[in-house]
């Protein structure tokens, strides 16, 4: 198995994930030069793409999505099955015979077994994925305003975790350029995870067997990677937990190809 994010923040998302049979792409938020450029930077072409996986219909998960679709008629986007029942233009311009609706949490593609959950933020809908291949599992949760249990209990004992750390409260409070409402929005339980939540969540997660996280979907106003790298890692010293040692803590980033996890 091998996972790694092409990028992550406001301007595109999209996380690769690879079984021995099939390949896949959690969000596509990215102009297709992009997103070609950065596949071919880890030896894959956009043709061999079998899945996307949509999170929810912010541009900047979906943005590429129908650009990618229109290039590259054999992948499919999977689509929560619930979905239908709300107008969303970006949605409803895909091509309907490229969508997958899935009716159930659990569902394949190829020798890869995908269940997906409900994630609180402010869009008509959101959902978070966890990928599982040969006794492994690799999650990604974002665009969360806060992490119920049930959500922990979808997330644990991930192999690979790419969690939200999205800002930093005290930049995000003093951003002039931000207005109240905006910031009440972010702060919010359908907003985003701090460092701080994200930082005090992977504690409670590294006791279920989480090695390695990723942490994901950075403000570039209101974060830097090394503050939330930091800010983390002081959280799970509080606790006991020495990152490198006990847990793995890495970083995605907007502009460039993340680390590649091999397992």
């Amino acid at each position: 198995m091998r996972t790694v994010n092409l990028a992550s923040g406001s301007k595109g998302n999209c996380t690769y994930i690879e079984s021995r049979e099939a390949k896949i792409l959690i969000d596509e938020g990215l102009s297709y030069t992009s997103i070609k450029q950065r596949l071919k930077q880890i030896n894959v072409e956009p043709y061999e793409i079998d899945a996307i996986l949509l999170t929810h219909e912010h541009t900047d998960h979906i943005g590429g999505i129908a650009n990618f679709l229109k290039r590259n008629k054999t992948t499919k986007v999977y689509i929560p099955l619930f979905v239908k029942t709300y107008d969303i233009p970006g949605i409803n311009a895909l091509p309907y015979n490229q969508i997958e609706w899935y009716k159930t949490s659990d569902f394949f593609i190829k020798d890869m077994t995908i269940s997906s959950f409900l994630l609180p933020h402010d869009s008509k809908f959101c959902v978070g994925y966890s990928v599982y291949f040969d006794n492994k599992k690799v999650s990604i949760a974002t665009d969360l305003g806060f992490v119920s249990d049930k959500v922990l209990s979808y997330i644990a004992g991930s192999n690979v975790l790419f969690l939200e750390s999205n800002h930093d409260e005290n930049l995000l409070l003093k951003n002039p350029k931000y207005p109240a409402k905006t910031k009440k929005r972010i702060l919010s339980n359908e907003g985003h995870l701090s460092n701080i939540t994200c930082g005090h969540t992977l504690a409670k997660l590294v006791k279920t067997g989480v090695v390695q996280v990723v942490l994901s979907h950075l403000s570039q106003e209101n974060n830097t990677p090394m503050l939330a790298y930091s800010t983390v890692k002081n959280i799970l010293a509080r606790y006991g937990i020495i990152e490198g040692k006990n847990i793995c803590v890495d970083v995605a980033y907007q502009d460039k190809v993340g680390t590649i996890f091999n397992f």
